[in-house]
């Protein structure tokens, strides 16, 4: 049986793995490649998740690739808009020919033999195929489509209304006249909040400790102006440089002047809330801004419900769950129909591929992140991984750019197989995603760490990664190329056979 080989297989076809095929047909035309998606639909999160009022938490502007500009009103977007946003990218670009579709990766092993990766998917239909590929590009993100995060609750059982986890949205849920409890202070839970407020009998945020809540216009009214007045190219690369440095400088000044910030934001929520409300209580948490990641609402949207009175929040520990509701440890009881467990994401490596280096499993965690994009002693493998204090996509764009340049020298050299191998004086320092979330904490394990010294530091800085990914050598001694082995040279035909 005739094997399919590809030059490049890229496992995601969501906004990073669009993305990443776009910059391959553009930087390394001459290379084969295949899109590998374990759904039946382009879009990755932004079609996964349909739970209402599903938006960016990032401005568009900045979220959007960088070779097509967002021309939509809104720059804070709904769930939908997005997803047509990549689905034009696709269609644009040729895309939707080479993805295959029902295709769920399971393992990759790696043959330096053969300088190539032998990846086993999972069809649709439940039988296996293998493809082999000679670099493989994963942007299959990092949390876990089929399971999200949920405690045990004690007295789960007992209730008798509807536990749902907004991962899971069940379709055509109407929640007219009910009372419903959100337990969660994160992106999900700010966002439900006041779209389910809007029809709901009450909505309640239960949350056991505050998250920082920043309030932003849906519209980017310097954007407006430039779009009338510009062309859409110009006024995007405007916008883009203008919200990067402004997202920049506030990060910066998160780092330097916490304090600062900190009572900044707790002064914007308080102007909305107004003097009488507990904001001490529930809008301010015990750790620094950019900790944890900040919720962004558009418009107030948030603070809109709750003065409104269809919306609370409550701070508080559950001690159990009842026939009608939830139990607190302060003794407050509250009533619900429906409970929204809010409670986040499930971490994993890879897309839980088990990966194999000649034979030797090889766990992520146990690595250190080169560039922010690859791992330590892996061969030929990188990983789309955005910014957690920025846009997800400003980074994405610049390791699938990264990609191009890797490839392209490898052929320029004659080189086959290029490895990140850390000097000795390398140590870990931190996990890659630098955040004390629990999320991220309790998905430890399926993280590569972040060394002391560049390139095996991951910054959280656009400026510098520009400079080192877009700018900066390919070959710098740590990135290691080989050319091929004799065996390699002796398959090279049967290859470019199974190419074709």
């Amino acid at each position: 049986m005739t094997q399919d080989h590809f030059d490049v297989l890229i496992v995601g076809a969501g906004l990073s793995g669009i993305g990443a095929a776009i910059h391959l047909q553009n930087d390394a035309p001459d290379r084969s490649f295949a899109i590998l998606e374990g759904r039946d639909a382009i879009g990755g999160t932004w079609d996964l998740f349909r739970y209402p009022g599903i938006r960016s938490d990032s401005d568009m502007y900045t979220l959007g690739y960088k070779f097509k500009p967002w021309t939509a009103a809104k720059a804070i977007a709904d769930g939908p808009s997005i997803r047509s946003y990549i689905h034009e990218a696709a269609a644009e670009h040729d895309i939707e020919r080479h993805i295959r579709f029902g295709h769920q990766v399971r393992a990759a092993a790696w043959s330096s033999e053969t300088a190539s990766w032998t990846v086993t998917a999972e069809k649709s239909d439940g039988t296996s195929t293998e493809i082999t590929c000679n670099f493989l590009y994963m942007c299959s993100g990092y949390y876990s489509y089929a399971e999200g995060h949920t405690p045990d609750f004690a007295g789960q059982a007992d209730f008798a209304g509807q536990v749902i986890h907004p991962q899971f949205w069940p379709e055509n849920l109407d929640l007219t006249g009910k009372q419903v409890v959100i337990i969660g202070s994160g992106a999900t839970a700010v966002t439900l909040v006041p779209v389910l407020a809007k029809t709901a009998a009450h909505v309640t945020m239960l949350q056991r400790s505050p998250t920082y809540v920043v309030s932003r216009p849906g519209h980017d009214a310097i954007a407006d102006k430039l779009r009338n007045i510009l062309p859409a190219k110009l006024a995007y690369s405007l916008i883009r440089f203008k919200n990067v440095s402004l997202g920049m400088l506030f990060y910066h000044l998160t780092r330097t002047r916490p304090a600062k910030i900190k009572a900044q934001i707790i002064d914007g929520v308080r102007a909305e809330l107004g003097p009488d409300y507990d904001v001490e209580k529930h809008f301010t948490p015990s750790y620094n801004p950019w900790d944890q990641r900040l919720c962004l609402v558009p418009d107030a949207d948030l603070f809109a419900s709750i003065k409104s009175g269809s919306a609370s929040v409550e701070t508080d520990v559950i001690d159990r769950f009842d026939a009608s509701g939830i139990q607190l440890k302060s003794g407050k009881h509250l009533p619900a129909d429906v409970i929204i467990t809010a409670t986040g994401l499930k971490l994993i490596a890879l897309g839980g591929m088990k990966v194999s280096v000649d034979g030797t499993p090889v766990n992520p965690g146990d690595c250190l992140s080169y560039k922010g994009m690859m791992f330590s002693n892996i061969p030929n493998l990188a990983v789309s991984f955005g910014y957690i204090n920025a846009s997800w996509t400003l980074r994405s764009d610049l390791i699938a750019y990264y990609v191009g340049r890797i490839l392209n020298h490898m052929k320029s050299t004659g080189t086959v197989i290029a490895t990140p191998v850390p000097g000795p004086d390398v140590v870990s320092e931190r996990l890659s995603m630098d955040l004390s979330s629990g999320y991220v904490q309790r998905g430890a394990d399926a993280l590569p760490n972040s060394g002391n010294r560049a390139p095996w530091k991951v910054t959280a800085n656009y400026a510098l990664d520009t400079m080192e990914l877009r700018f900066g050598k390919v070959d710098d001694g740590e990135l290691k190329f080989t050319r091929a082995a004799p065996a390699i040279a002796a398959q090279a035909p049967l290859l470019a056979e199974a190419a074709e």
